[in-house]
């Protein structure tokens, strides 16, 4: 039996337990000693995802790589990892986006200083706020490997400890005690909203352990039940299933998030440094879409049937909800929450349009989303740092005294609005073709959200890039090495999706097709066949 899948959940794990047990950065050493930790760990864990994700066959298994270790046996709940196409490609964007993080937060969580007379306060923000950082790592790739049903419920819960510490530990340091209210207010309500979520979960998943029980299914392995339940071994009644469906996509839906329950990602978002900001809409927030694939779908296909059209229709309200608030949005990070927010959008709508196209586009959403967001907002968070002001306002010019930062977030900004030959949109046309094949209607609508895409992306860059230098504009410097080192690898990546997304679609294509045929769905017949000659050749 291989290791390798818990290795890459253990390395990030232990990384963050020595990096929280470092010395306190009482001096500027410590503070770096601590960053190369953190960051060598993160990338000890990037090659890791990566070994996985190579090593997977597209042609194989579903699940590959397999581990099973005994944990509560007398509730038959085992430590069970498994990779397809989908956890294989999320994990590894997980792990190529954190390196990214650490770097862009190099000095987000250094000590302030206490007084005049040199001392600090709160020497250990920088050991908590990295070891923060790579426990995330590890609790979200555990999610996207787990295969039993109770250990995805655990770390999908647990996650929301660390990141309400850094959500309300660590956050913009303008604007004194009101700030930290603000960041208060902002960490309380994210937990707040997922925890509801999650104990409506945590009913679902008792009443699915008990249901299966009752029928001789005394297990939380989720290739078994969802197996039991594709032959008709496991049934569960209409009634019941309905009800268990909506436990779990409820919480999957707080945590995507989905329209109306969207209502805490513009304050965590708007509130939290710029890194931690890319860790919830590119990272956590993708184990709720990718959840609604594996467990919504596979446990629970006629449900999802049942519910699909509402579901597409929440989808298409957040789309053009999400897209409208954020041409509104005097707050940067907020209009880039906005705008994540109708994303998201795409992502579940690609989901519940049950065809290959929809399903294989929402996956490639969730990694083209993430690393073209993490540019946008990471040189965003750039920006702000040397302004210290997060008004759109403030800025103007900026291309003039910064070009090389003006020019990269140009490039986030159009990725955001879909250009063709940037990763987003292969992902967004192949999830509108999706759904218009199936439910036309809802995919004309939908391409409104392009349009708005296009007008808050833009009307950004121009208000903050272009015309006269404001007088708080002129002093801001271009960007340093270590942020070029940001930023480089998210825009090639970003160009390279966009114009050869082969890799991807391969290892996720056999997983999309295995989800189909558990909810007993194909791809609706073209409208207009293909006609044929007289020789018997298609024309």
């Amino acid at each position: 039996m291989s290791a390798l899948l818990s290795a890459t959940c253990a390395v990030p794990a232990a990384g963050a337990v020595l990096t929280a047990a470092l010395p306190a950065g009482s001096t500027e050493s410590r503070r770096r000693t601590t960053k190369v930790v953190a960051l060598g760990v993160s990338a000890v864990t990037l090659v890791l995802a990566a070994l996985v994700a190579t090593r997977f066959d597209p042609h194989g298994d579903r699940y590959q790589l397999t581990e099973s270790y005994s944990w509560i046996r007398s509730f038959g709940i085992t430590f069970s990892l498994g990779v397809d196409g989908i956890g294989a490609v999320l994990a590894l964007l997980t792990a190529v986006l954190v390196p990214m993080v650490m770097l862009a937060s190099w000095h987000d969580a250094d000590p302030a200083p206490a007084g005049p007379d040199g001392s600090f306060e709160n020497l250990r923000r920088t050991q908590a706020f990295f070891a923060l950082i790579l426990a995330v790592e590890a609790m979200v790739v555990v999610s996207f490997y787990a295969t039993d049903v109770f250990v995805f419920y655990v770390f999908f819960e647990a996650m929301l400890i660390p990141m309400y510490f850094l959500i309300g530990g660590f956050g913009d340091r303008a604007g004194g005690p009101e700030a930290a209210r603000q960041r208060s207010y902002a960490a309380v309500k994210f937990l707040l909203y997922n925890l509801l979520g999650g104990l409506v979960m945590l009913a679902a998943v008792i009443g699915l352990y008990v249901i299966a029980q009752d029928q001789g299914f005394g297990t939380f392995d989720l290739p078994t039940l969802t197996n039991a339940i594709a032959d008709g071994r496991l049934q569960l009644s209409g009634t019941a299933e309905k009800a268990l469906f909506l436990g779990f996509f409820f919480a999957f839906a707080v945590k995507a998030p989905l329209w109306p329950l969207h209502t805490w990602l513009p304050n965590a978002m708007g509130e939290a440094t710029a890194g931690t900001a890319v860790l919830i809409t590119a990272v956590v927030d993708k184990v709720g879409t990718f959840a609604m694939l594996r467990f919504c779908l596979g446990l629970f296909p006629h449900a999802s049937k049942t519910f699909a059209p509402a579901i597409l229709v929440l989808s298409l309200v957040g789309i053009v909800y999400g897209a409208l608030l954020a041409v509104g949005q005097k707050d940067i990070k907020r209009l880039v929450a906005y705008a994540s927010i109708s994303h998201f959008g795409f992502i579940i709508m690609g989901v519940f349009a049950l065809t290959s196209q929809g399903q294989s586009g929402a996956t490639l959403y969730m990694v083209n989303h993430g690393l073209s967001t993490a540019a946008w907002m990471l040189v965003a968070g750039f920006l702000i740092s040397r302004r210290g002001s997060r008004l759109i306002a403030d800025y103007g010019g900026v291309q003039k005294v910064a070009p090389v930062l003006a020019g990269t977030f140009l490039i986030g900004s159009l990725a955001t609005l879909s250009l063709p030959g940037l990763a987003p949109f292969v992902s967004e046309f192949l999830v509108l073709v999706g759904t218009f094949t199936r439910y036309p209607a809802i995919g004309i609508v939908a391409t409104f959200g392009i349009v708005l895409a296009a007008l808050y992306a833009l009307l950004l860059y121009q208000r903050t890039m272009t015309g006269p230098v404001k007088e708080g504009v002129r002093a801001i410097p271009d960007l340093k090495a270590r942020e070029l080192a940001v930023v480089a690898p998210l825009v090639a990546l970003t160009v390279l999706l966009g114009v050869y997304p082969k890799p991807l679609t391969d290892l996720v294509n056999p997983s999309v097709n295995a989800t189909l045929s558990q909810v007993h769905q194909t791809d609706p017949a073209p409208a207009h066949p293909v006609a044929a000659t007289p020789g018997g050749e298609q024309k």
